[in-house]
């Protein structure tokens, strides 16, 4: 067997650590490493370098969130580490034709400034047409360690240029003491954004929910049961559950997650085949049936917690924030289990 060579690039805590906190995050208690062959360890391995910090998925300068309908927008650009190993000293990043009214966050340690010229045409915005804004945004100061994660905000407004489905990429470049990187590459149509090496930031166009009611006045979608496992100290990745119950007649999707106790929330897919286990992110969202109930629990889709600047402890409570095509934004309170747990941890009544 070929070893598997993880990136040089300093780990917070050993990598072995990370990849044992993960382990345990996707594998109920019940089946344990004995149960997993040869093989599935070592699919594990290469599914979870993605998400061991210092490897490529998590290397990216990424948006804190992934879809965005017309209105208004509140994004973080991500950045994770600094250029092979500089800090960073300076963040530019390029607003696309089509956002507008943009204004960055201040930031300690940083000083901003803004470009700005004519829009490509006049957009409706609040009470009346703005046709020039913010094109481009710097921080600069810092330094920002490599070892070290932050983030820097902005505000601003989706016009109707962008249609539901159009990618829409920030560019960002990302200046260090020693080099720079270009986050700059955009996927062409059927190249998936993980094969390349410098991808901008994408923001998914949806179509606008009203998060409202179906015919009956009821609430058309609910989430419940939703529980994480504590994770092991040290560990940088940690795994959601919950229930999903569509009770309307209409189809719907889930289409990304965020918790403020992690860098990065993916919904992800995890199969056995042929005694293999394999997991796969669900980049284009998860598909609620009408009148279905989706369960997210362990062994199959489940939620993906990257990047925790803490673990997660048993007894611990926070806000999971979910995003669906048709009923807008659900916030449902997430309770943590203990390490290995494998039921449900908090059967609360469902939220909508």
């Amino acid at each position: 067997m070929r070893s598997l060579r993880l990136p040089r690039r300093p780990f917070a805590v050993p990598a072995w650590m990370a990849l044992s906190g993960a382990i345990h995050a996707l594998f109920p208690a019940s089946k344990g490493y004995a149960h997993m062959t040869k093989h599935s360890l070592f699919t594990a391995v290469l599914m979870l370098a993605v998400a061991v910090p210092g490897t490529a998925a998590l290397a990216h300068a990424t948006l804190d969130v992934r879809s965005a309908s017309a209105g208004s927008l509140r994004a973080a650009l991500r950045v994770p580490h600094g250029c092979e190993g500089s800090p960073t000293v300076a963040v530019k990043l390029t607003i696309p034709e089509g956002v507008i009214g943009v204004k960055p966050a201040p930031k300690a340690g940083w000083t901003v400034t803004m470009t700005k010229g004519p829009y490509a045409r006049a957009y409706d915005h609040f009470h009346g047409k703005v046709s020039e804004g913010v094109k481009e945004i710097v921080w600069r100061g810092g330094p920002l360690l490599d070892e070290h994660y932050d983030e820097f905000i902005f505000v601003g407004f989706v016009s109707d240029a962008f249609a539901p489905g159009d990618q829409v990429a920030f560019p960002v470049t990302q200046e260090c003491e020693k080099g720079q990187l270009a986050w700059a590459e955009v996927a062409a149509p059927g190249v998936e954004a993980r094969s390349l090496k410098y991808p901008a930031p994408v923001l998914k166009i949806v179509e606008k929910g009203d998060g409202k009611a179906d015919k009956g006045g009821k609430a058309a979608l609910t989430v419940g049961k939703a529980w994480a496992r504590a994770t092991p100290g040290g560990a940088k990745v940690g795994a959601g559950y919950l229930e999903i119950v569509n009770s309307t007649a209409a189809a719907d999707q889930l289409l990304s997650a965020s918790a403020p106790v992690a860098g990065k929330t993916e919904i992800h897919e995890m199969k056995d085949e042929n005694g293999v286990m394999k997991m796969r992110a669900l980049s284009d969202g998860l598909d609620i049936p009408a009148g279905s109930t989706v369960a997210l629990q362990p062994g199959g889709l489940h939620l993906m917690f990257l990047d925790l600047p803490a673990p997660l402890t048993e007894g611990q409570t926070f806000d999971l924030t979910l995003t669906f095509k048709t009923a807008g934004t659900i916030i449902v309170p997430v309770t943590v289990g203990e390490v290995g747990a494998g039921k449900q941890a908090d059967p609360h009544a469902h939220h909508h």
